[in-house]
């Protein structure tokens, strides 16, 4: 059973989760949305969608992985990287975000900061000591230069 546990301690599987939870939401009878929230909402979604790959992608061209428990064998700065240190998590966040909008479920819109909580707290604050034991000073510059979710320093 610890190895199952441990297989799903993952991003994409606390993503599912949360985007379950909203769902689940969405059969609450409090709409605040209504079409702007599809179109914002389908934005939103596809806008994370595209953020993920072209991270993805990005470390594949670094040949590094994208496995959160995993060492990595580079450090990307390059690409979208150069404005989030974690692009993937910002795309799972904007598609939780846009998933709620197009369903509209306003209830669970606080899913959005918890999901955000859980991912810093068991794997981006280890992401980050495993970069610095890699790459030392090189992660501290990029880290004092790019901001965890969004934006440049």
């Amino acid at each position: 059973m610890r190895p199952l546990l441990s297989a799903l301690d993952m991003p994409p599987f606390w993503l599912a989760a949360h985007l379950m939870l909203a769902w689940a939401v969405s059969f609450v009878p409090v709409r605040l949305f209504g079409a702007v929230g599809i179109w914002l909402g389908v934005a939103l979604i596809l806008a994370g969608l595209a953020l993920i790959a072209a991270a993805v992608v990005e470390m594949a061209r670094r040949r590094t992985t994208v496995i959160p428990k995993r060492d990595p064998s580079a450090l990307v700065t390059s690409g979208v990287f150069r404005f989030s240190r974690n692009p993937i998590y910002l795309g799972d966040a904007l598609v939780l975000a846009g998933a709620i909008l197009f369903w509209d479920a306003a209830l669970a819109l606080p899913l959005v900061p918890l999901f955000i909580w859980l991912i810093q707290t068991r794997f981006i604050k280890d992401e980050e000591a495993r970069l610095t034991l890699a790459f030392g000073p090189e992660f501290d510059l990029w880290a004092q230069r790019v901001r965890r979710w969004i934006g440049r320093r």
